[in-house]
């Protein structure tokens, strides 16, 4: 078996920027002592997703570069790489994205979101391209939510480019009335959790989604491997680490490789 260890993030929203780097730190600090060589932060998690009903003050460049070197730093300590859900300036526009350290801190990149939630474009700017980043044996690729769930390709993409694993940050909070699942991809749920299987099997790849903790959350962090078959989730609305060993060997990515484009 060639394992490779990740933690997925499902922690509370943080209730200010500031306190989105503590509880980063405090992640990135509890992931090192789990062996672990990656781990993984929902969406916008520094400084807080830009979502109905969130109070986050406006973008700040210098905040963002503070908080990224920050938690570069607590990485490079930790020795272990990172995938930091945040959002960036280009341009005076908002961007959502996501950082990716390296284990000696250093910056590997962004992989920006490009395909925006109709709801978020009032908010957000749609990003440009795509990209796969390696991590010691693991080859990874990013879909920030609304893109994992309802565009396939994005997850193609990086599996066709030698992703083993895609990371799927997202942010899903309930809405008054939804239903309270308590079992992954319940089907009594919506289809999100269902995507997520979809997004594994039908690359041969590892999927990874990893959601902020919250109550009554209509989706959890979750790891499904390459076959569509649950690895492990975490228990809704649980704050903690989800910890999964990934067998890189079962990561073919053949049926994505098999995909016939016009």
């Amino acid at each position: 078996m060639s394992a490779f260890r990740i933690a997925l993030a499902n922690v509370r929203f943080p209730a200010t920027p500031e306190e989105s780097i503590t509880l980063a730190e405090r992640a990135v600090a509890e992931a090192s002592g789990e062996r672990v060589g990656l781990i993984c932060f929902p969406e916008c998690f520094v400084p807080g997703y830009r979502g109905p009903g969130k109070s986050i003050p406006p973008a700040d460049p210098a905040f963002l570069q503070r908080a990224w070197s920050a938690i570069a730093a607590a990485a490079a300590k930790a020795s272990l790489a990172v995938v930091l859900g945040t959002e960036r300036i280009v341009d005076d526009t908002v961007l959502a994205t996501a950082l990716v350290i390296n284990r000696d801190g250093t910056f590997a990149g962004f992989q920006d979101k490009v395909q925006l939630d109709p709801s978020e474009e009032a908010v957000y700017s749609a990003g440009f391209g795509r990209r796969v980043f390696q991590s010691g044996p693991l080859t990874f690729g990013i879909a920030i939510c609304h893109e994992g769930w309802r565009y396939p390709e994005t997850v193609r993409w990086a599996v066709r480019h030698g992703a083993q694993v895609v990371f799927h940050p997202q942010f899903h909070e309930a809405e008054p009335g939804s239903y309270v699942p308590s079992t992954f991809a319940d089907p009594a749920n919506s289809f999100h959790e269902k995507a997520v299987l979809c997004r594994a099997a039908e690359n041969t790849c590892y999927f990874a989604t990893v959601n902020f903790a919250s109550a009554g959350s209509p989706t959890t962090s979750a790891v499904v491997r390459p076959d569509g078959t649950l690895l492990s989730y975490q228990p809704y609305g649980e704050e903690g680490l989800l910890i999964a060993d990934l067998d890189l060997a079962a990561a073919t990515g053949l049926l994505a490789a098999r995909c016939k484009t016009a």
